[in-house]
Formats: structure tokens, C-alpha cells, sequence
């Protein structure tokens, strides 16, 4: 396991620097973003770390070979798009965070009242409790991704940041299903 971890190690650091010389590449680029721009960004890092955090436990705790994949696929495609939005508030002259009531624009009525109490309980698990309990989290965690990443789709300006939004909607939609599936349930 220890080689594994090596190796998502490495593959890591190589995404993070790749990410950061296409960062420093378009840092230049004068861009025309708004409110919901930075709003986006500075909702969703912390929506993607929440994600990576969840996805990160599947590699000691899932059961499902499945499980496990997926939960890797998610970490390696939102690690960069945390970095890549934290570039683009720098480079707005944004706090990475929101100061105040911040989230304007994001709808989190899909997420959990109490995602920590979610997640308290999805450290304890393991196994096929781990397995059922992540999906079931992270399908709710996703929809609420989908949800935000189409209000930027609709009311923001960046060109970069919308077309984000369109990666998100796509590629969390379709593991929404694949989750789906992998919990037995239709719809």
C-alpha cells in the first residue's frame, strides 16, 4: 500500500506543477470576470477540498475496488481545479475565501445541514458501510457541485471559470449516475 501512496504522491506533485506553470501561462491574460466569478470560485474550493477530504478515506476504508477507483478519479480532477480557481482569485485580487455573507449566488440546499456529522461518520466506517455511506455522501455532495457550477454557467462572465462550470456539470453528472449504479439504486 505504502508503493501506492507513492505513487498517488508523485502523481499529485506532477498535477500540481503542471497546474501551476498553465497558472503562471495565463496569469497574464487580462480577463472580465464579476461578483458571480469569484463567488464561484471562492464556493467551490472549499466545496472541492470537502470532496478530496472524503475522497481521500476510500483508500484505507472502501471495500469496493469500484469504490476506490472512483474516489481516486475524483481527487485527481478536483486537486487541479482547486488550484486553478485559487489562481484566478490571486490573479482578480480575491481572497480564496468569502468574507461575510460571501456564498451570494451559490445554492447549497442540496448539501447536508451537518456535513460534519457526515463526515464524523464516514471516518468511523469501513467496508461496505464505508462504501454506501461515501456514495450516498458524495451523490449529495456532486448534485450540490452541479447545482453551484450551473449558476455560473448562467450568471458568470469568466470564460475560463464558465467553462469550468461545463467540465463540472459534465463530469459530476455522469459519476452522479455511476454512483448511482454503484449503489443499486435507479434515478
Amino acid at each position: 500500500m505504502s508503493n501506492t501512496r507513492v505513487r498517488r504522491c508523485a502523481a499529485l506533485a506532477a498535477v500540481a506543477a503542471t497546474a501551476t506553470l498553465l497558472l503562471t501561462a495565463c496569469g497574464d491574460e487580462a480577463s472580465d470576470h464579476n461578483a458571480q466569478d469569484v463567488s464561484f470560485a471562492q464556493g467551490m474550493i472549499p466545496h472541492h477540498r470537502q470532496a478530496v477530504e472524503m475522497a481521500d478515506l476510500a483508500a484505507d476504508r472502501a471495500s469496493s475496488a469500484e469504490v476506490k477507483d472512483l474516489a481516486a478519479r475524483i481527487e485527481k480532477a478536483q486537486d487541479p481545479e482547486i488550484e486553478k480557481m485559487t489562481g484566478w482569485l490571486k490573479s482578480w485580487d480575491e481572497k480564496a475565501t468569502s468574507t461575510g455573507g460571501g456564498m451570494e449566488g451559490m445554492d447549497h440546499s442540496g448539501m447536508s445541514s451537518d456535513m460534519s456529522a457526515d463526515m464524523g461518520k464516514l471516518e468511523k466506517a469501513s467496508g461496505e458501510a464505508f462504501d454506501s455511506e461515501f456514495l450516498t455522501m458524495m451523490i449529495e455532495h456532486h448534485e450540490s457541485a452541479v447545482t453551484m457550477a450551473g449558476t455560473e454557467r448562467d450568471k458568470g462572465e469568466d470564460k475560463a471559470a464558465k467553462a469550468m462550470a461545463d467540465d463540472i456539470v459534465t463530469g459530476q453528472s455522469a459519476e452522479i449516475a455511476e454512483m448511482r449504479k454503484l449503489l443499486g439504486s435507479k434515478g
